[in-house]
């Protein structure tokens, strides 16, 4: 993880002058022909060599293409061509935005290891500004916690015309707060399983509050025995098969004159091997990642009270590891869920959204104005979705909202229903409710059996299952392992909310 604070700054220097160890410019795919962008500052000759043998040198603009040229011209050893697609970028849409961020993070992404990059993108506002920033930090990931990897870029120059004014150091200082989020939401995603177990997020949730100085921040944990008394029973259930007990931690961020209060619920399966009715073995390695979910909504309530957003905020990370053992739930078995609804567990590898019943109830409890729910629930939002897009399902006005911010921040969500003639099937002949439903439709039957438990409160339910951890190539600013998706969807609904 790159350590942000001093990492990033803007300048106003002709970046021919800058003594960096490498110069990025972006480029634009122009038939067969490539043309720099927003680089009216290039030398000539340069400009001239990249567009006129742009064939030659196998220059092609395309988005994810980084390369490096000789920095003929320029104080840096190092010209760095980033593409930008063969779209015009129009920085004033959020499209527009999300190319900057992506062209800005394959750049840091690939440039790990060097001290100091200037990033000599359109950056003439302060939208595009804030973009290039984010995308920057976003690349400059690195998880080394196991075995050396390359450092990441040292100290990132945002070129700009802009003066360092109240707006374009705002966007900066939001830039810094987002990309920590997102990175530490990495981290936890991409620590073994092993060394995090529920107990252990549950330090590293106490740990994040600590470290923020937000006296505005307070945790509670409940542990097993506090679960058991308190009726949560699906947390209890899942969690009773592995030696490492389940967790409900609450992380409560509560401003003076709070306009208004969104409660955000976790998945936190610290590893999912299926319990009783056990995962094949290929694949089951990524399991880990089934936290996701909780590391997104623990970062971004951190991330909210480092900005100051004046909404209050609850996230609930529902930690349970998923074992098979003796003391396992055993399909056929009946929770009782917080609030007193039954289920019949009729397969315990659909444990997720057991654990995330009852942070809902616990959520809904407190009568906050919106809940949202983020999970890595479903293989089948990954069959339907594929790896990078998410998708949104809950209440009209919620799924809507989420839509929304999703749109403003770059990320992809699309909308999905929750059919009424899906919740036939999850009738159980011994209990309130089964907890699988039809095969086909898995991800709507879960998104229904999740509805049963936040009554009439506005509720969005965001599954994440396949954009949550990459286990392909890297691209833009995303690594391999975990992405941080929903982290800044989350962030800016709360913004939108506290606006």
């Amino acid at each position: 993880m790159v350590t942000i604070g001093d990492v990033i700054s803007l300048t106003s220097t002709d970046p021919t002058q800058l003594d960096v160890d490498a110069v990025v410019v972006g480029l634009h795919a122009q038939g067969t022909s490539v043309v720099p962008v927003g680089a009216d500052w290039l030398p000539a000759e340069l400009a001239r060599q990249i567009t006129q043998d742009g064939t030659r040198l196998g220059i092609t603009g395309a988005v994810d293409e980084v390369r490096r040229l000789p920095g003929t011209g320029l104080r840096a050893a190092t010209l760095v061509v980033t593409g930008l697609g063969d779209v015009p970028v129009d920085t004033a849409t959020p499209a527009g935005a999300e190319l900057l961020r992506r062209a800005a993070g394959a750049a840091t992404r690939e440039l790990s290891g060097l001290a100091s990059v200037a990033l000599a993108l359109p950056a003439g506002d302060v939208a595009s500004v804030a973009a290039v920033a984010e995308g920057a930090l976003l690349g400059a990931y690195t998880y080394d916690r196991y075995h050396a990897h390359d450092a990441a870029v040292g100290r990132v120059e945002v070129v700009t015309p802009l003066p360092r004014d109240k707006a374009a150091t705002a966007a900066l200082e939001r830039a810094e707060v987002l990309a920590a989020a997102v990175h530490s939401t990495r981290d936890l995603v991409n620590t073994a399983p092993n060394d995090l177990y529920p107990a252990a997020f549950a330090d590293a949730a106490k740990a994040a509050v600590k470290a923020s100085g937000a006296k505005s921040l307070k945790v509670t944990v409940l542990d097993e025995k506090a679960l058991a008394a308190g009726g949560y029973g699906g947390l209890v259930g899942v969690g009773q098969g592995s030696a490492r007990p389940p967790r409900l931690v609450k992380v409560a961020y509560s401003p003076a004159k709070a306009s208004g209060h969104v409660a955000l619920v976790g998945k936190g399966i610290t590893f999912d091997s299926g319990g009783i009715s056990i995962k094949p073995a290929a694949g089951m390695e990524a399991m880990k990642s089934d936290m996701a979910g909780a590391a997104a909504v623990l970062h971004v309530v951190v991330a909210a009270a480092r900005l100051g957003l004046p909404v209050a905020v609850t996230g609930w990370l529902c930690l349970a590891e998923n074992m098979p053992s003796g003391t396992a739930q055993r399909p056929s078995d009946v929770l009782t869920i917080r609030g007193g609804k039954t289920v019949e567990v009729l397969n315990t590898d659909a444990e997720g959204r057991l654990v995330m019943a009852d942070g809902l109830v616990a959520a809904v409890e407190e009568k906050p104005d919106l809940v949202v729910d983020i999970a890595t629930l479903t293989g089948a939002e990954v069959v339907a979705l594929g790896h990078r897009v998410s998708a949104v399902m809950g209440t009209d006005q919620a799924r809507a909202e989420v839509v929304d911010a999703a749109h403003d921040a770059g990320e992809q969500f699309w909308p999905m229903p929750l059919p009424a003639d899906l919740k036939a099937g999850l009738k159980s002949k011994v209990a309130d409710l089964a907890n699988i439903g039809d095969r086909f439709g898995g991800m709507l039957t879960a998104g229904i059996f999740l509805q049963e438990f936040v009554g009439a409160t506005p509720w969005a339910h965001l599954d994440v299952a396949g954009p949550a951890f990459n286990e392909r190539t890297a691209f833009g600013y995303t690594p391999v392992g975990g992405t941080g998706v929903g982290v800044r969807t989350l962030l800016r609904l709360l913004e939108q909310r506290a606006s």
